[in-house]
């Protein structure tokens, strides 16, 4: 399905249920994943309700790839539409679907694949890395995909001589380039609004509020270069600050010793977090850290897209081919 996607993220309006209507909304979107052969998938940043009912959470990458392996015939993708996007591409056979068609993404929105196609022509023999947090079309022109997990390691597979075209995120772009040391890397100036506004001074306070414990920032955050310098001085405690992905953070929060965490990206990572790591603190760098398109869906909007079938999310045939190559070759090398 085409459509034209928002740039500018809606307010936040939570939905308003009892528990008796939250149950029975349950009971019938379990119902109807039965009778459809459905998952439900969800974003960690997407609401409580959605990660609590969903099949499985995680990022959107990972979330695709749990789906195709699935035997299920209709993939409900709780995220915004890239996420749908890319789950159709690696999912040709199934039906997705996503619960709201206004779920955007500014940082996806940053570049579009005519601009990529012109910015292609003045760096010929360039290779181009994209960040998944892109649309189909701007995979379809790209050499690899890449993860905020697995960016430094694309990078590093690309040979030292190589000219590489990085978007969409500048924050992740510039984090990449400290990290492997790559001067030929040129960056696309996108950003995601909501990491963008992150920034150092939110990042001190938060270490001043609670000394003791770790932070984990994601390489998306504006704060970020300031946190390197910060470790290089010796001003940021290199072993409770660690760079991760929402996933990495998970991961990290589940094995530590540590009690309490700052995090700095979005705040609905702070649900699951709290889930798997039971006992331990989580607070958020930013409390307005929240993204108004992954707030969009519902447990009606994911009954309705079940009950109704919509809204189907499909990518054309060449295109998907396209940018099928650029995610192959990521997975290919990790």
């Amino acid at each position: 399905m085409t459509v034209t996607l928002p740039v500018v993220p809606p307010p936040v309006v939570e939905e308003q249920l009892t528990d008796d209507q939250r149950t029975a909304l349950i009971d019938e979107i379990n119902e109807l994943r039965q009778k459809h052969n459905a998952v439900v998938l969800a974003h960690s940043y997407q609401i409580p309700d959605l990660q609590d009912i969903a099949d499985f959470v995680g990022d959107s990458l990972g979330l695709s790839r749990q789906a195709a392996e699935t035997e299920a015939d209709v993939i409900v993708f709780c995220g915004v539409h890239f996420m749908a996007e890319t789950a159709a591409i690696l999912s040709p056979e199934k039906t997705v679907l996503l619960p709201d068609l206004n779920a955007g993404c500014s940082l996806a929105a940053s570049i579009t694949a005519d601009q990529l196609r012109e910015w292609k022509s003045q760096h010929p023999g360039a290779v181009v890395v994209s960040y998944v947090n892109t649309s189909a079309e701007v995979k379809a022109e790209s050499d690899y995909c890449c993860t905020s997990a697995n960016a430094v390691q694309i990078v590093e597979s690309i040979p030292e001589e190589t000219e590489i075209l990085f978007l969409p995120d500048l924050f992740l772009g510039e984090w990449v380039k400290r990290e492997t040391g790559r001067k030929n890397i040129q960056l696309w100036l996108g950003e995601c609004h909501v990491h963008a506004g992150i920034v150092a001074e939110d990042v001190e306070r938060a270490r001043v509020e609670w000394p003791d414990a770790e932070l984990l920032i994601h390489p998306e955050c504006a704060c970020g270069s300031r946190c390197m310098l910060d470790l290089q001085s010796g001003k940021l405690d290199a072993a409770r600050t660690k760079v991760l992905s929402t996933e990495g953070m998970v991961r990290h929060a589940m094995k530590s010793d540590s009690r309490q965490f700052v995090v700095a990206t979005e705040t609905g990572v702070l649900h699951r977090l709290n889930t798997l790591a039971p006992g331990k603190e989580f607070r958020a760098v930013r409390d307005s850290a929240v993204c108004g398109f992954m707030k969009l869906n519902n447990l009606t909007k994911v009954r309705d897209s079940l009950k109704y079938m919509q809204y189907h999310v499909t990518v054309p045939d060449g295109i998907a081919s396209r940018a099928r190559v650029a995610i192959d070759r990521m997975v290919s090398i990790g």
